[in-house]
């Protein structure tokens, strides 16, 4: 096999294999490209060892989904797992085979952010997936903990959520609490105000409410969407109180949630249409915004009709629980 280095063609067959801490040069005949990158320059700290394994795992699922073909390798027949080889990754990211494998395996290795930018290149990951795996190596900057709203924050929302009415709105935590609601966002569901406050995450009431999840016309799609979002809300702060808390009573409950979780995807929140069954009203379509409002990450989601069928509805929603007072 025939590579190029500094313009000068070497010969080598075998994939090169180096220590962490060690320039290392990738070639790729096929690419006809060679990157250099220094696993010891500009570290970032070593993350906890539950955080290294996400790392790995989260590498390892975006390297499966990859195929030789996509990255100009040729396909060399039956291959034992999906995907790119971790010795292909490394010599397309410029770095080690051994120090990429202990990458993926979580072991205490340092990593910097140009070693990271190069791996994700290799990997073709999107801009979402790129932000996803700095924060977890320690390069971004988390979220802060916010397992409960300030009393200030919901004070200074709850008038505008009601000014809102007859349009459904709530204020929700990164995890997906809802900690302040309007009238039409309370019987957009169910009574919100019969669900106890500390059962109020929308994720949680999703997968294991089958009544909350029949509201949902394109249920198979929402459920992709919230893991994903999900993941990329936690990201580095897996191993905090709150998250760890509601990921893992959602893996016991929900066999279709560990099975989404596993899949390690991530999706930033995005203004799109969703379909609903009200109990009251029928069939609604409605377009969801949501606006981050506080540095912990919280944010507030308004519902507007994405038709004049919806809008007449939502306004007969008003009509029907007018009479009603909050709790």
């Amino acid at each position: 096999m025939r590579g190029r280095r500094c313009g000068h063609a070497v010969d080598h067959e075998e994939p090169l294999v180096l220590e962490p801490g060690v320039r290392s040069w990738g070639y790729c005949q096929h690419l006809d490209t060679v990157f250099s990158v220094r696993e010891d320059e500009g570290m970032t700290q070593t993350r906890p060892p539950a955080i290294r394994r996400e790392v790995g795992d989260f590498l390892r699922s975006r390297r499966e989904r990859v195929t030789p073909q996509q990255v100009g390798l040729p396909s060399t027949g039956r291959r034992r797992t999906p995907g790119l080889r971790r010795e292909e990754v490394a010599v397309l990211a410029g770095v080690g085979v051994t120090w990429y494998t202990w990458l993926e395996q979580g072991r205490p290795i340092n990593v910097s952010a140009q070693v990271l930018q190069a791996v994700a290149r290799a990997l073709q990951l999107d801009d979402t997936e790129r932000r996803h795996l700095h924060r977890l190596a320690g390069s971004g900057t988390p979220k802060a903990e916010s397992p409960e709203c300030d009393p200030r924050l919901v004070a200074a929302f709850q008038p505008v959520l009601d000014k809102l009415d007859p349009f459904p709105a709530c204020l929700q935590t990164p995890l997906f609490d809802v900690v302040a609601y309007n009238r039409a966002y309370r019987f957009l569901f169910t009574d919100m105000d019969l669900v106890p406050p500390g059962e109020r995450n929308c994720a949680v009431r999703f997968f294991t409410d089958p009544d909350w999840r029949s509201r949902y016309v394109d249920g198979d799609l929402v459920a992709d969407r919230m893991v994903a979002r999900l993941r990329a809300e936690v990201g580095a702060d897996i191993g905090a109180p709150a998250a760890a808390g509601i990921v893992d009573d959602l893996r016991e409950r929900s066999k279709e949630f560990a099975r989404l979780w596993a899949r390690h995807d991530v999706m930033p929140q995005q203004y799109e249409t969703k379909r609903l069954d009200s109990p009251l009203v029928g069939r609604l379509q409605l377009n969801f915004v949501s606006t981050s409002v506080s540095e912990t990450g919280h944010r507030m989601t308004v519902m507007t009709p994405a038709d004049e069928s919806t809008s007449l509805r939502l306004t007969r929603m008003a009509g029907l629980t007018v009479a009603t007072t909050r709790v």
